[in-house]
């Protein structure tokens, strides 16, 4: 795994231990005193580590992660899907997101379970854990989360999606990608990143879909099954979100319950909330 930015892991492995504290304890309002005490860091320990993570201070990070809060993201969930998909997804709500091109795959890619593609992939520290990410020579088709000593379960698991395929492990390869998708200041309109999606027809259009949702903004299950064109299969859409193989950069984490519940996310809620709280600081920035 390259090493760039190692002080990335150690503060996400801080900032996870207390949000898993939280998601067991959010309703007894724990004070500052109590998160540093968890985390063994001085208070003001506490409000650096959060502002240099997530450019929040520990109460404003909590604020964004309220009900209340997750019901505001919701106001516009079925508008913002009304939109037409367009390359780069550019305007002026979009300011801080990143700018995403689709490219093909070739016909059959995934009834042949990735046989004939060669996929290159490598570990690099992230604000989230250790993200592997992987490209094949179309682009992005891959990224998880792991965390540190879990690599090889979060391999198994996205290489089990398209057994055929052949892989090789290039850091080299994927670091670009990895300096892109965690760099705000690299997210450019006139460099987009190029994703590329392996998954049947309904599949990539859910996915497609998710690409529409600005940070700051969320949407549900059941009005993401309208803008597909399907209103009743809000089930299977949980089931394409669900496995979704471009985790952040295809924003599944700002899917949401109906009354703004927080809902599954394949690489633990306890990262989806870090997700959704480092976005908050980009948008505070």
């Amino acid at each position: 795994m390259t090493t760039d930015h190692p002080s990335q892991l150690d503060d996400y492995a801080r900032v996870r231990d207390v949000l898993s504290f939280l998601t067991e304890n959010w309703r007894d309002q724990p004070s500052l005193e109590v998160l540093a005490s968890r985390a063994r860091m001085s208070e003001d320990g506490l409000q650096r580590l959060f502002t240099r993570w997530a450019g929040l201070t520990p109460k404003a990070f909590l604020q964004a992660l309220t009900l209340d809060h997750a019901r505001a993201m919701l106001q516009d969930s079925a508008s913002i899907l009304d939109t037409s998909y367009e390359v780069g997804l550019s305007g002026p709500g979009r300011l801080h997101d990143l700018f995403v091109t689709h490219e093909g795959m070739p016909p059959g890619a995934y009834k042949q379970k990735g046989a004939g593609l060669t996929i290159s992939y490598g570990f690099h520290p992230s604000p989230f854990g250790v993200a592997l990410v992987m490209v094949t020579e179309f682009g992005l088709c891959g990224l998880a989360f792991a965390d540190a000593g879990e690599e090889g379960k979060a391999l198994a698991d996205m290489t089990a999606r398209w057994p055929n395929a052949q892989y090789t492990e290039d850091s080299a390869k994927t670091a670009p990608f990895a300096a892109t998708i965690f760099a705000g200041e690299r997210w450019q309109a006139n460099q987009p990143l190029r994703v590329t999606f392996i998954g049947t027809d309904f599949e990539i259009r859910v996915w497609e879909t998710l690409l529409k949702i600005p940070v700051g903004k969320a949407t549900t299950y059941g009005d993401i099954a309208g803008a597909v064109g399907s209103p009743k299969a809000a089930r299977a859409v949980g089931a394409a979100v669900g496995k979704n193989p471009i985790s952040f950069v295809v924003p599944c984490h700002r899917v949401l319950g109906k009354s703004g519940d927080m809902t599954g996310y394949h690489w633990g809620l306890t990262r989806k909330r870090a997700i959704l709280g480092w976005e908050a600081g980009k948008l505070s920035a």
